[in-house]
């Protein structure tokens, strides 16, 4: 095989505040492609900035990402007429700070539209997988948010959001529930938290598959010198038994260790 491709891209970025109260957002990029050509990808947001710590937000931008030579020309499930993703995303945040800034909290509400979504589907045309452009993406959802600082050495968070699909998606849970805590003293850092999945897509099409999971991570560090960290990290320490994308299982309960030299 034998490909060559180029990209050339450009970007720029403004804000500006009007008084207090107000901030303006806005950028855009183009992107050159050798084998598709030009595409402008802009995006725009308002921040209001009101009394009691209150901001309000309200932004629209658009993604867009090319194929991968890998997605189109190497190994299975290539496809050389793979066509590039675009969406459009739009998101309206509220967020507060309570008790001197020790408690944060919000909630946002977003809506995605899209096409040409890049997947690994049933080949339609033979055996196997091929990778296809899925067609429109229709999610709406929402997330909410919090933090709160307990004391000096403690602190806790946890957030939820919740996706609707009009066509399912891989890898894009409908729940995502995550609660954790944080403990700094002196040279000791340890945080800990709980993530539960609940419909997570592992395959679409005429076969649709959904997960169910929780996932327990743990990870400590003690600087034991100015030039020396110490840590000890360990993931799925329920040791649950899931999959992102079908006929991949994930690992079970894994454990690390290491240490960080600083010059």
């Amino acid at each position: 095989m034998d490909k060559h491709e180029n990209e050339v891209a450009g970007y720029m970025d403004f804000r500006q505040d009007f008084g207090r109260w107000l901030t303006l957002n806005a950028g855009l990029r183009i992107d050159h492609h050798s084998r598709v050509g030009t595409e402008w990808v802009p995006q725009a947001g308002l921040a209001f900035h009101l009394p009691h710590a209150i901001e309000l937000k309200a932004s629209a931008s658009k993604g867009f990402r090319y194929p991968i030579l890998r997605e189109m020309y190497m190994f299975p499930p290539q496809n050389p007429d793979l066509q590039p993703e675009s969406m459009w995303n739009y998101e309206l945040a509220f967020s507060q700070q309570l008790l001197d800034g020790r408690l944060r909290y919000g909630i946002n509400l977003f809506y995605i539209d899209g096409k040409n979504l890049i997947q690994a589907l049933p080949n339609p045309g033979g055996s196997g997988m091929l990778n296809q452009n899925s067609g429109k993406i229709d999610n709406t959802g929402v997330e909410v948010q919090a933090a709160y600082r307990i004391s000096p050495d403690w602190s806790a968070d946890a957030n939820y959001s919740f996706l609707h699909m009009e066509n399912p998606v891989i890898a894009a849970p409908e729940h995502k529930l995550y609660a954790g805590a944080n403990f700094s003293k002196g040279r000791w850092r340890v945080s800990s938290g709980l993530q539960y999945i609940a419909g997570l897509y592992t395959a679409v099409g005429e076969t649709e598959i959904t997960e169910n999971f929780v996932l327990w991570n743990l990870r400590a560090s003690f600087r034991a010198a100015k030039w020396l960290d110490i840590w000890a990290r360990g993931e799925n320490l329920l040791a649950q038994k899931y999959e992102i994308n079908a006929g991949y299982p994930m690992p079970r309960a894994t454990v690390m260790a290491g240490v960080n030299l600083n010059f």
